[in-house]
């Protein structure tokens, strides 16, 4: 069964940044495509940014590129999302989710797994 484990998050105050974490396991899945998506309250969740377990450029929304940035780390199927100058706009759960045959990133409902979510509050 694949499981995927969320660390990071928290309260900040705007300008300040956070990092989140993303493990699958177990680590012998075959995932080809690591993402990140966010819901707040009253608002449809979005994807924030996506990044492709073998290479390629990543996908970003357009309300936090230049802010974010996705990477893959060196443990197997082990993906962070850096968010640096954070604002209010940005609270929400967010949540890691992974899928073996993702095509269109933003998508959620082609990513087969997802985290147990992590919450991110950012004060004015």
């Amino acid at each position: 069964q694949v499981k995927l484990v969320e660390s990071g998050g928290g309260s900040v105050q705007a300008g300040g940044s956070l990092r989140l974490s993303c493990a699958a396991s177990p680590y012998t899945y075959n995932s080809n495509c690591i993402g990140w998506f966010r819901h707040a309250p009253g608002k449809k969740r979005e994807a924030v940014a996506a990044i492709w377990t073998g290479g390629g450029p990543d996908y970003y929304a357009d309300s936090v590129k230049g802010r974010f940035t996705i990477s893959r780390d060196n443990a197997p199927n082990t993906v962070s999302l850096q968010m640096n100058n954070l604002k209010p706009e940005d609270t929400a759960v967010y949540y890691c989710a992974a899928g073996s045959s993702v095509v269109n990133r933003a998508a959620a409902d082609e990513y087969n797994h997802w985290g147990q979510g992590t919450q991110v509050t950012v004060s004015s």
